[in-house]
Order: structure tokens, then sequence, then C-alpha cells
């Protein structure tokens, strides 16, 4: 991205902000041009009113009226500089929460495949490291430039009235501070880029170790030295890069700042010359233009340094608006309908579809010649029906395909070819958010926010009254549990739940899935990881989930779908057998294998006697253990 584009790009953020930036504008020119009358009135105090050139004697009413224009021009201008400054910062902070939030909206919009492909890390350091390096540029560097640039150009022009000669002196240098200026700024640019990469990686390492899973991992396998040296090694580069990127230019500034050190004396001396040639400069221009040259040394220093941190900026706008310029794979069609989830009857259809993964990388590999991406296939023309009400299993071995399939019916990815028909219509026609209105996922890995049970109930539905709060969690038989807890629905569940059991996680979650109440239900081995008593809360409270709705059951254990209305096992991302559990093992293919292996011969049957749970007359999980 060039620079011509990230500069129109920041221009348009602060274009609604017009108003404000006139105000500022006004301000900085009114400020900056009351700085030069000083020196002008310091010349005529000492050519008019000090020393007459008349040797007459000291004009002091004029004096007065000048050391009184003296003190007012500061005081003005600072009054005028604490309402600029608030302005400024007003204004500045505003883009900046408008960047943020942009960005995080946008980040809020991308597809599923673009986080499983970047580490979270990574993307909280563009939120935080990158867009907050870039704030002092947008909340102070606008007007630092056009202050010191009117306070230069003004502070010139009043030089060149006083004497073009000596003006001469003291700005032959500045060009060529200008060239290096630029080259200094390259290097600097670079190096940004590095440190915020090398941030980016510490943040990542920091949100992956210190997370309360990436802390029980690092104890159980006694890898907290890893994770220290690993830390420290990234901290080193960081301290590096920093002191790399901070004394770059330094060398530059300190012969900048000795030039403009000695020009006075350079000033004066040629001074000296031209009264002794009998030029006409008189004492008061020369102490005029000593105070101009004064001015226009530290607003020109500070251009210099500007300009170098703009030049930083950029590597760090580069970085901010590459995430803003990705594009989400899945988006919604100009023609999108909307999908009023009250009258969803809950009839799911897959024809034909075929599905790959997409690439890491956002471009990633060109599709083969015929059509086929170039990666492998995760699922091989899959058709399936299920209709309103009824439960449909998907069994296989891991990595068969099973979750993937729940993937593509919220539309969370889109199908390569084939299609995936909600009550007879193409998700893809429909639009994303009345899809995922209409169906709800309960996942193996149960996620809750750091809050309360009842946030974390409202994130489903967040004006549910406390009755639909409590029906909803009786349902899941969670609402005991959470009235033994001391502070009940107002209980912290601490960092992903890890305050709750396994269980009541996942109890919480069909809470929060019936809260909602959608028509269709998807459920990704929701009872894998439960002991005996565990999954048989759970189960219960899934059979009142699944009552009048059209269910996906993903099951590793056989048991939890013993009474679905279709089987479907999947192999190799195709399915391979489909009907009820007595159909499939009188079939003696997959199911029939991985039932054998689940629970060699009899025991289900022993088991199913010692009690069951019934969905609509049909046996759906036992609930108690297996008799020899």
């Amino acid at each position: 991205m060039s620079d011509e584009r990230i500069g129109r790009r920041l221009w348009a953020l602060f274009l609604p902000y017009r108003v404000g930036m006139v105000a500022i504008l006004l301000a900085v020119l009114l400020s900056s041009g009351l700085g030069i009358i000083t020196p002008f009135l310091t010349q005529a105090a000492f050519d008019r009113a000090l020393f007459p050139t008349a040797g007459g004697p000291v004009n002091v009413p004029l004096l007065g009226w000048l050391v009184g224009g003296m003190i007012a021009v500061p005081v003005v201008s600072a009054l005028i500089g604490v309402w600029q400054t608030y302005q400024t910062t007003l204004l500045g902070n505003r883009v900046m929460a408008d960047l943020r939030g942009r960005l995080f909206e946008h980040l809020q919009r991308m597809d599923l495949s673009f986080f499983t492909a970047t580490r979270t890390g990574a993307i909280q350091s563009r939120l935080s490291n990158d867009v907050g390096g870039v704030q002092s540029v947008l909340t102070e560097t606008a007007t630092s430039i056009l202050g010191n640039v009117v306070t230069v150009v003004a502070a010139l022009v009043a030089m060149v009235l006083l004497s073009w000669k000596l003006t001469l002196v003291a700005v032959i240098m500045i060009p060529v501070f200008v060239v290096l200026q630029i080259r200094v700024g390259r290097v600097r640019r670079r190096l940004a880029g590095h440190t915020q990469e090398s941030l980016s990686d510490m943040t990542a390492i920091t949100e992956e170790s210190l997370s309360v899973s990436g802390v029980l991992l690092s104890k159980v396998f006694n890898r907290q030295e890893f994770e220290v040296r690993r830390y420290r090694a990234e901290n080193a580069k960081q301290v590096d890069l920093q002191v790399r990127q901070a004394m770059t230019g330094q060398t530059f500034f300190a012969v900048v700042q000795t030039f403009m050190g000695v020009t006075p004396a350079l000033v004066y001396l040629v001074a000296g010359l031209l009264i002794a040639a009998g030029s006409g400069v008189s004492a008061g221009t020369v102490v005029a233009f000593t105070t101009l040259q004064g001015r226009l040394l530290f607003p020109t220093v500070n251009l210099l340094r500007v300009s170098l941190d703009v030049q930083t900026s950029l590597a760090l706008f580069r970085r901010i608006f590459e995430y803003l310029d990705l594009r989400p794979r899945i988006v919604d069609r100009p023609d999108a309908r909307e999908l009023d989830p009250r009258t969803v009857r809950g009839e799911l259809s897959l024809r034909g579809v075929w599905f790959a993964y997409p690439p890491a990388e956002r471009d990633g590999p060109d599709p083969a010649a015929d059509g086929s991406p170039a990666r492998p296939w995760a699922l091989r023309d899959v058709s399936f029906d299920v209709h309103p009400g009824q439960l449909a299993a998907i069994v296989g071995p891991s990595g068969s395909g099973k979750t993937t399939l729940s993937y593509l019916i919220p539309r969370l990815y889109d199908v390569d070819r084939g299609v995936v028909l909600l009550d007879g219509n193409d998700v893809r026609e429909l639009t994303q958010a009345s899809v995922t209105s209409a169906i709800g996922m309960v996942t193996q890995d149960t996620y809750l926010l750091h809050a309360t049970v009842e946030d974390n109930l409202r994130y489903a539905k967040p004006d549910a009254t406390r009755e639909e709060l409590e029906a909803a969690a009786r349902a899941a038989n969670i609402h005991d549990r959470i009235m033994s807890f001391s502070e009940g629905y107002a209980t912290v569940v601490g960092e992903r739940g890890y305050r709750l059991s396994g269980g009541e996680k996942q109890r919480l979650a069909i809470a929060r899935v019936l809260l909602k109440d959608p028509p269709v239900l998807i459920l990704d081995e929701a009872t894998s990881a439960l002991d005996t008593a565990s999954e048989r809360l759970v189960q219960q409270a899934l059979e009142n989930a699944t009552r009048q709705r059209t269910t996906i059951a993903i099951a590793h254990r056989l048991s939890t779908v013993l009474g679905a209305d279709v089987i479907l096992a999947v192999e190799n991302g195709e399915i391979v057998e489909r009907g009820t559990h007595t159909e499939l093992l009188a079939q003696g293919g997959l199911y029939a294998r991985l039932y054998t292996e689940q629970f060699a011969g009899g025991q289900v049957e022993a088991r199913c006697a010692n009690g069951v749970v019934f969905r609509d007359g049909h046996t759906l999980v036992t609930s108690a253990r297996p008799t020899p």
C-alpha cells in the first residue's frame, strides 16, 4: 500500500470532524501568528523607544505600549493554546475510537477460517499495540505539523523582511537536513514494522501461556521454565528493536541542533561585518532577528522529529489497514433474503456437497483446472435430509468430517460444490443473521464468558425475563445447582467457566440454547468428555432441548443416539451408511464396527434394560451403567 493511499485513508478518518478541524486550524494560525509579533515589538522597543535614532531621550510612553503588547501576546497565545490542546486531544481520541471500533467491527465480520488460521494474540496486538502506537499521530501530530509549519513560514517571512542576507546564513543547511531526514525515516519505518511484529509475537505468547488453559498446560507438563525462556527471548528482541528504533536518527538530530545552536554566533559575525560595511543593519534588527531565529530553531527540529514519527507510524497504519482490507469469505449477497426464525419448520437438506477447508493464507493456492480446490476434500458428495422434528445422528471415526458437516449448516463455511438447504432455501441466498438466528449449537468445547451465570444466559437473549432464565435453567437441569451457589445467578463463572465442572458448563450451555429457542439444534459431541452421572444429567437436558426441534447430533458415544430417527455413518468425508440403529447393526458395516468397539456385544441391551430415556417413543440414551 502506497504512502499516498495511506494518507488518503487517514484524511477520510478526519472528515466527519471537519468543523472541529477548521476551528483548530484557525486557533493554530492565530497562535502562531501572534508569536511572530513579539520580535517586531522588540525591534521597535530598541530602535524607537530605548535608542531613538536622533539620540533623544527614551520614549517612555511608547515603551510602555510596546512592553504591554509583549506581555499581552504570550498571555493570549497561551489561552488559545490551552483551548487548542483540548480540542485537538478530543478530536484525535474520537478518531482513535472510530478506528478501533471499525477494526473490531470488521474482525467480528470475518469468517471462521480467518480465526482458525490466526493467533488470537496477533489479533489483539493489532487492536492494542498497533492502534495504540498511532495515537500520538492522530491526537498531536497533525496540529503539531500545522503549528510548526505556520511558525516556520511566518518566521522566515519576518526574517527576510528584517534582512535577507542574515536569513541566508540561518537557513543554508535546512535543505540538506530535509534530505537526510527522509533517509533516516525510511530506516525508522522498517524498524517500526519489525518492532510491531515482535510485539504481536509477545502478545500471542502472553495470551497462549497465561490463559487458564495455557497455565494448566504448562503446569501439567512442567514447562513453565520453557515458557519463561520463550517470553524472555522475545522480550530481549523487543528491547533491541526499541533501542535501535529510538537511536536511529539521534546523530542526525545532534548535528541539526549543533548547527542551530551555533547559527546565532554566525549571525552576529555576519551582522557585524554588514554594520562595519555600512549596510544599515541596526542593533534592534539584530536582536529581533536572533529572537526570530530562536523561534525558527525549535519548530524546525520539531518538524524533522514529527516527520520521522509520521514515517514510523506509516508502518503501523499499513498493518491496521491490512486487516481492514481483509475480505471475509462468507458475505451476504446483495439480494439476500431474511428468514423469519418464527416460521422456520426445520427442514434440512444437503445436496451433493463437496467441501475443502480454505488455506491458512488469505490469498491461498489457486483451484485446480477442474474447479476443485488445491486442498484435500473434507467432504465428498454428501447428501441427506432431516425432516422437521427429527433427530439425525452423525457418527464416525475421528477426522471423518462430522464436525465439518455441522459448520456448513449454519454457514460458518460455504460449500465448494452442492447446496445446503434450510426449508428449501439455499442458505447462501439468505442473510447470515437470519440463518444463525434459526439455528442453535452446543459444542463439546463449551465457551463461557468471564461473567455471571445470568450474563452468560442472557448472551442468547438479552431481553429475557427472570422467569425465562429460570425456566431454561430448569429444563437444562442446572437451576438447582445454580441456586446452591452463594450468589445464585449472580455467581461469576470464571475464565472460560473454569469455576464450574464439565457437566455444569455443558448444562449451562444447553440452558443458553434453550433460552434462544431455535427451531434447529446442532449438538457436537456434547457429552463425550463427561462422567456417567454428569452425562445422565446432560442427556436429560438434551432430551428437553431436542423435543419438537430438528436436531443434528454428532456423537462419539453411540449410547446417546440409539433412538435417533436416522443415523448417518461418515468415513473419509463420505456418508457410507444410513438408517436406524437396528438397521445399521444388521448391515454389519462401519456403524456395527463402532458399536462393537464401544460396547462389546450385548452390554447395550442389558444397559437399556437397566434404565432408559425416551424421545418420541424411541430409546434415546441409557441413564445407568451397564450391568454385567
